[in-house]
C-alpha cells in the first residue's frame, strides 16, 4: 500500500517546565514503578535539586506519592486520567473484543501496540487460555526493530520514518537469532508490506515467536499493529499459515469498525 510522505508540521513552541514535568513521570513504567530521586535524575538528565521541587508539586496534585523507603512511585491522579484516556479511546474499544476472540481460537496471546514517537507501546493486550500464556503488560514500551508488531509499524510509516529509526539504533542480540543489521531489519520490513505480515522468530526470548499485522484508519493509514504471541513451536510452518488467517481476519475486522475503504 503505497502512502505520501507527509510534510513535517512546524515544531510546537515547549513549555520547559511541562516538558521535564513529563520526563519524570514518563521514567515509572511496568517493570520500574518505583525509583529513587537520583534514579529520577539520571534518566531526565536534570539536577536533583530541580527534580526534587517538581516532584514535590506532584505529590501535592497527586500524580506522584512518597512510598515507605521515600522513593517515587505513580500517584492516584495518573490513573484517574488513564481511565478517562480508556474510556475515550476508541480503538482500545474496539479492538478488545476481537482479540479476546483471536486469543481464544488461536490458545495465544495477542497484544495492540500503536507508536510512541520512536517506541511502541502496548495499548491493550489478552492473555491466551493456555497456562503457557506469555504475558505482556499493557503500558510496556519496546523498541520498534526488535519486535513483529513494532516492524510493522515501520514498515507502513514512510520510508523515511524507518530510516531515521534504523540510523539511530543500537540493536541488542537478546537470543541467537535477534537480527540487529539494520540492512536486514530493512528487509524484514520489506517483506511485511509485500506479505501483510511481520514475523519474529525466538528474537526477544528463545522459545518465544510473534507474528504481527496491520491496522489501518478511515484514511488507510497505519493505525496500530496487533500481534499473536506464544511458544515458538506454535509458529512451526505446519500452522503459520492458519495463524496468519486468524490475525489478518481479526486486523480487518478492527479496520473495517475503524472506517477503511
Amino acid at each position: 500500500m503505497e502512502q505520501r510522505e507527509k510534510q513535517p508540521d512546524k515544531a510546537p513552541e515547549l513549555v520547559n517546565t511541562v516538558v521535564t514535568t513529563m520526563a519524570i513521570l514518563e521514567c515509572f513504567n511496568g517493570q520500574e514503578t518505583e525509583l529513587t530521586l537520583q534514579q529520577i535524575g539520571q534518566r531526565t538528565g536534570y539536577f536533583k535539586s530541580r527534580v526534587h521541587r517538581l516532584c514535590k508539586t506532584l505529590i501535592a496534585l497527586g500524580y506522584l506519592a512518597r512510598t515507605a523507603q521515600n522513593n517515587y512511585r505513580l500517584g492516584p491522579k495518573v490513573m484517574v486520567l488513564g481511565k478517562v484516556y480508556e474510556k475515550t479511546n476508541t480503538l482500545k474499544a474496539i479492538a478488545t473484543p476481537i482479540m479476546a476472540e483471536l486469543s481464544m481460537r488461536t490458545q495465544l496471546s495477542s497484544t495492540l501496540y500503536v507508536l510512541d514517537r520512536h517506541r511502541c507501546i502496548c495499548l491493550a493486550r489478552e492473555l491466551g487460555p493456555s497456562r503457557f500464556a506469555y504475558v505482556i503488560n499493557e503500558g510496556d514500551v519496546e523498541e520498534l526493530y526488535t519486535t513483529a508488531a513494532g516492524r510493522v509499524l515501520m514498515a507502513y510509516s514512510p520510508d523515511s520514518f524507518a530510516e531515521k529509526i534504523l540510523a539511530k539504533a543500537k540493536p541488542v542480540r537478546f537470543t541467537p537469532t535477534t537480527i540487529t543489521d539494520p540492512q536486514k531489519i530493512m528487509e524484514e520490513l520489506v517483506f511485511a508490506r509485500e506479505y501483510g505480515y511481520a514475523i519474529n522468530d525466538q528474537e526477544r526470548e528463545q522459545g518465544i515467536s510473534a507474528i504481527s499485522a496491520p491496522i489501518f484508519d478511515h484514511n488507510n493509514q497505519i493505525k496500530a499493529s496487533l500481534a499473536i504471541v506464544g511458544l515458538a513451536h506454535r509458529f512451526a510452518n505446519d500452522q503459520l499459515e492458519n495463524l496468519c488467517h486468524e490475525l489478518t481476519d481479526a486486523t480487518k475486522q478492527i479496520s473495517y469498525r475503524l472506517g477503511e475503504i
